[in-house]
């Protein structure tokens, strides 16, 4: 899928399948986790997808092996959970066999990388675009590799500050990347009256010229289709076989059924400006509008300080060392590491280290030299 032009001429639906092949608490064999990964494509392809949408993982350079979890998955360990994904889907038994599976569709594959890592790991399957986690759009050493390989970056933005939004932008355009803009909120699942959909119109006066999509991360249809009247170009929902099995996203995902009907309704109205309009009109979904602003709501605070990121060593730094990209990872979670944001990545690149930084050490203002 050619993105931007695909945008241009149709609004782009993906089920967002994530992590949903894992049903169970016990661990499961691989060949297992594609059965149900390829269930999840079948049915999403059938219920409208245009493109499916996993999650990839390296722990080494994604997350500390410190005692944490996340506020939408109490009382398993971020580390443990990370290190389970990495390890339930291996490149050549998981990936491969899965993206050749949506391939004989004819439905899209990609997947989100959580660490520049896991990017490397995806290029080697030569996805067609990036997606950024709303927690990693400041992990300046990823966005960093993925410009690199000159293809369209989505950026969503939840969990964000406007000013967080406008710092990953910038960083995109000096660099003078492709990218497309989704309005996002990190609560899982959120009501539907908090959508604040228009966000969708204040992100396109803001930045002019960007595409803007919708990430939603709950189980709605009416936010989803008022998202497209107001101008959003593609939507992104999780996409399950049942909101009680077990993991972190099920509950927030959309069944087959709302999804199909999602989707019908979406390509009912995305080339009828008049059907828009009759959508934008419409009291009963003006409870979806909200503010034309963007907001960072109270129910998304929490996940910041265990999500976003810090730099570190990526390896053993001798003084002296004129400090590359390579030399760096961004990992969470910043308020456990301390140091230096992954969000200075251009203030430590070629700085040489005053003395030896161990792997794995934060860096510091003090090493800097």
């Amino acid at each position: 899928m050619h993105l931007l032009e695909t945008l241009k001429k149709r609004v782009v639906i993906v089920a967002e399948i994530g992590k949903n092949f894992i049903q169970t608490e016990e661990e499961r064999p691989v060949s297992e986790y594609l059965k149900n990964a390829k269930a999840l494509v079948k049915a999403a392809e059938e219920a409208g997808a245009d493109a499916v949408k996993f999650q990839t993982h390296s722990v080494e350079d994604e997350v500390m092996n410190r005692d944490f979890d996340s506020p939408h998955f109490k009382g398993m360990s971020r580390y443990a959970w990370v290190s389970r994904n990495e390890q339930s889907t291996p490149l050549d038994d998981f990936l491969r066999p899965l993206k050749a599976f949506c391939d004989s569709l004819g439905i899209t594959f990609f997947s989100t990388p959580m660490s520049r890592g896991a990017a490397m790991k995806l290029q080697e399957l030569n996805v067609p675009f990036w997606k950024v986690a709303s927690s990693d759009i400041l992990d300046f050493p990823m966005l960093d590799f993925m410009v690199s390989t000159k293809k369209p970056v989505i950026i969503p933005t939840g969990m964000s500050t406007l000013e967080d939004v406008d710092e990953s932008l910038r960083f995109l355009e000096r660099r003078n990347a492709a990218f497309v803009l989704m309005h996002a909120i990190s609560r899982y699942p959120y009501p539907a009256e908090d959508s604040n959909l228009l966000t969708i119109p204040f992100f396109q006066k803001r930045y002019p010229g960007v595409t803007v999509g919708f990430s939603q991360n709950s189980p709605w249809v009416d936010p989803a289709i008022v998202a497209v009247a107001l101008g959003a170009r593609m939507v992104e929902q999780h996409f399950t076989f049942d909101r009680a099995l077990w993991g972190p996203d099920h509950k927030v995902s959309m069944i087959p059924d709302e999804f199909s009907k999602m989707s019908g309704r979406i390509r009912a109205i995305e080339h009828d400006v008049r059907a828009k309009a009759r959508v934008v009109a419409d009291h009963a979904m003006h409870k979806y509008f909200g503010k034309e602003t963007k907001l960072l709501q109270e129910g998304e605070q929490p996940f910041r300080s265990i999500f976003r990121k810090a730099l570190v060593a990526g390896r053993d730094i001798p003084a002296g060392t004129l400090i590359s990209a390579s030399d760096l990872f961004a990992m969470r979670p910043q308020e456990l590491i301390g140091g230096l944001g992954s969000e200075h990545f251009e203030l430590v690149v070629g700085k040489r280290a005053s003395r030896n930084v161990k792997k794995f050490y934060p860096i510091t203002h003090d090493i800097l030299g």
